[in-house]
């Protein structure tokens, strides 16, 4: 009898031996690849040790399974009372856990959500935001430098089978100019196996103000990314050397000498994933696999990405609903303030900012403020200035063009003569950019469009008409030989001859009243002194007047463009309408796209027609 206990006993410790055996294997497989943070506060940590426990419950309980009469029954049934045990304690961390979360939730905690970002309200727009220096104006978004990236990369014949680019793109300060970085990746699993001990060659670099945009090709290759493998993808590399840790989104940034490294930021929770928050960053160098964790506040400067931008708009957001406590962002809703769905960036003074505006909970289109948020230090403003909504702006901007159906890239804020302005890049359905646009914050009904040929400085020209722009106005000691007048209408007109080479006679360059000159036309002296004005009594032409712009109403030889044959031929439609009288944009010879911008006063577009038409 002794001896069958033993043998049962022996029995049973080798049954309970290979459970444990194959519970720590599907453990370390499971880990392999899930790779959760050995860290309480982490969800995915939770639902690891779920998975085991409940991997070690069905082992077991199928080690206890017989069959006796063609059914299946448990040997012991007594063992299914320890597998209670072990899901009632599962019951009551998940209960503790809840109950944790539920204290530091918005319900009780709602300060500390407000306070997970400090907003400073006392800036300055036209103090804290240098004026805005064409020459570093980051005119290329993500869309577009990917697709210079990819152009140049379909030119590498030797690498473009082998290899993708990855979709990344960083905005960076680099050496003083606005770039965008991204890797190369492996183009699929084969391609890595056949590339993984050379490593991966280059990155892509795209400056955001020029185009400029090549591959650096590296004097050793990146091993540690997120296409490879087994050991060298870069996020098992950092979990086995960062156990406790818990990853942010890596994001490729480049060094001042231009090596590469991944920055991953590292985050803490209150209770179990609740108000996450960066605690430092990883840098890897992805060549070599060594890497350092830095704490928040010993980072090196030459990194721009060191807080999420999604983390910050969640922290903008808490701050902008919880600011009055928790049940008035619910019932109430005084001061709650949301932001605006997306945001850009903007480089100054050697980093990088987040841009977005804060607009009403109510959603309406128009904001209250605007966002700058640095990256890097964390340091936020906010800035009171009414006005469009950015959706509102990028609608208006494409209701210029309406006709060409183009597409508006979010805008970008610029400091414009001590103004806030949106700057925005009106796209074609290939991508390419065929318009740039400027639209006053304050008042997004004021907006110009420029033709992408003619430059963002003529843009902003057009933009702000005889205005000089900014402090970077010129100044020039001229001598005048001699100004005439003229008098129409009992007002006195001033005016100098200067010698034009494109014609024959003389063109007048400027013409006022009082002081300031502006273009007149081209006719000589005599001719100037003959000018009259015919004086219409507009009381007896009251009525419905319909504002015609040309270039979009009716084209009437099918060349894409407005004319005046096209108006003449709806006069009877415009009649039927009611209408009494038609007023037309400006038709003089322009270089601008809505004819503003008078070239000639004597000539019409040609693009219009004749004068005969």
């Amino acid at each position: 009898m002794k001896k069958k206990i033993i043998e049962y006993d022996d029995k049973k410790f080798i049954k309970h031996f290979i459970v444990i055996l194959f519970t720590i294997l599907f453990s370390g497989i499971l880990y392999y690849f899930m790779l959760p943070p050995i860290n309480p506060s982490s969800f995915a940590f939770w639902i690891y040790l779920v998975l085991i426990i409940g991997f070690y419950t069905l082992i077991a309980a199928c080690s206890n399974l017989k069959i006796e009469n063609n059914i299946l029954i448990t040997k012991t049934p007594r063992q299914n009372d320890k597998f209670k045990y072990i899901w009632y304690g599962f019951i009551v961390i998940f209960l503790a856990i809840s109950f944790v979360n539920i204290i530091n939730s918005p319900i009780f905690s709602a300060k500390s959500y407000y306070n997970r970002i400090f907003v400073n309200e006392t800036g300055v727009f036209e103090n804290d935001v240098p004026l805005v220096d064409t020459s570093k104006l980051p005119l290329l978004d993500k869309d577009s430098s990917s697709k210079l990236g990819d152009r140049v990369m379909g030119q590498m014949t030797d690498l473009v089978s082998q290899f993708t680019v990855s979709d990344l793109y960083t905005q960076i300060n680099y050496n003083d100019e606005i770039t965008r970085v991204t890797p190369l990746e492996y183009a699929n699993v084969i391609k890595y196996f056949t590339n993984h001990k050379s490593g991966v060659p280059g990155y892509i670099k795209v400056n955001s103000v020029t185009g400029k945009t090549e591959l650096v090709r590296l004097d050793q290759g990146m091993k540690y990314m997120p296409s490879a493998i087994l050991n060298e993808n870069l996020y098992r590399k950092l979990r086995f050397s960062y156990l406790t840790e818990i990853f942010g989104e890596a994001s490729f940034e480049i060094d001042n000498e231009g090596n590469p490294y991944w920055i991953v930021p590292t985050l803490k929770y209150t209770g179990v994933g609740l108000k996450k928050e960066v605690s430092g960053v990883i840098i890897l160098d992805p060549k070599t696999g060594s890497s350092k964790k830095y704490n928040v506040g010993e980072i090196p400067s030459w990194v721009d990405h060191v807080y999420p931008s999604d983390l910050i708009i969640e922290e903008l957001d808490d701050w902008g609903t919880y600011k009055n406590g928790f049940i008035n962002s619910i019932f109430g809703q005084k001061g709650v303030v949301n932001t605006t769905d997306g945001y850009n960036y903007t480089v100054m003074n050697d980093d990088v900012y987040l841009y977005t505006g804060i607009t009403s909970v109510a959603s309406d289109e128009s904001n209250i403020g605007f966002i700058l948020c640095n990256l890097r230090t964390k340091e936020t403003f906010f800035y009171s200035v009414s006005g469009a909504e950015e959706y509102s702006a990028m609608e208006s901007a494409k209701g210029q063009v309406q006709q060409m159906n183009y597409d508006s890239t979010f805008p970008l804020l610029i400091n414009l003569n001590n103004k806030p302005t949106y700057l925005l890049s009106l796209k074609d359905k290939a991508g390419l950019v065929k318009m740039y646009a400027l639209v006053d914050v304050a008042d997004y009904q004021k907006v110009v469009v420029t033709d992408s040929s003619e430059g963002i400085e003529k843009a902003i020209k057009n933009y702000l008409g005889n205005s000089v722009i900014g402090t970077n106005e010129k100044t020039a000691d001229i001598i005048i030989n001699k100004i005439n007048e003229v008098t129409i209408d009992g007002n006195t007109y001033y005016y100098r001859i200067k010698p034009y080479k494109k014609y024959s006679g003389e063109k007048i360059y400027g013409s006022f009243s009082e002081s300031k000159i502006s273009e007149w036309g081209k006719y000589n002296k005599a001719e100037f002194e003959n000018v009259t004005r015919n004086k219409i009594n507009m009381t007896d032409k009251q009525g419905v007047y319909y504002e015609i712009f040309v270039r979009s109403f009716a084209d009437s030889d099918g060349d894409g463009v407005g004319d005046f044959n096209g108006v003449t031929a709806k006069l009877d439609y415009l009649k039927d309408l009611g209408i009494e009288g038609i007023w037309l944009m400006p038709v003089n010879q322009s270089s601008s796209y809505h004819g503003y911008d008078i070239d000639d006063y004597y000539l019409l577009n040609g693009d219009y027609g004749t004068e005969e038409d």
